[in-house]
């Protein structure tokens, strides 16, 4: 037995250890947590309460439709506004504000078509550096329709 009294020790602390644990969980966990799978149900009210950031693009459509024509008839036609001028509700709500982005595109565009070997082969893709000799992207492509020219 004398043998087997480190093995009794250890078990001890690994249960006291557990008990602590759940002690501590238990003050630290929010009661909502799980209600939703792995999320707070408290934390609805919270992204609620949050001012909205993003107008959409439906927002943008009213006074910008001469872009976005151009765009739903390109091969960006699925990409949001937003997705390359930032969130614009403030932009939105008083165009005085708050001016849309205008990114560097040759930042912008590499987000996207920088090559990559993960990307099906299909996907235009360009070493930027090789591509444009470090010329913006916009030079050569228009972001609403980006064919050449």
């Amino acid at each position: 037995m004398k043998e087997a009294a480190h093995l009794v020790r250890i078990a001890a602390l690994f249960g006291a250890a557990l008990i602590i644990f759940l002690l501590i969980r238990q003050r630290v966990m929010p009661a909502t947590f799980g209600q939703y799978g792995h999320f707070r149900g408290s934390a609805l009210e919270e992204i609620r309460a949050r001012p909205i950031a993003f107008a959409g693009r439906p927002t943008c459509e009213m006074c910008h439709d001469d872009q976005l024509k151009v765009l739903k008839a390109s091969k960006h036609a699925n990409i949001g506004c937003e997705a390359c001028h930032g969130p614009q509700a403030k932009h939105a709500e008083d165009t005085g504000v708050a001016k849309p982005i205008l990114p560097d595109t040759r930042m912008l565009c590499a987000r996207c078509h920088e090559a990559n070997s993960a990307k099906p082969a299909k996907f235009p893709q360009v070493l930027s550096k090789d591509h444009s000799g470090g010329d913006a992207c916009n030079g050569c492509h228009q972001p609403h329709s980006p064919k050449i020219g």
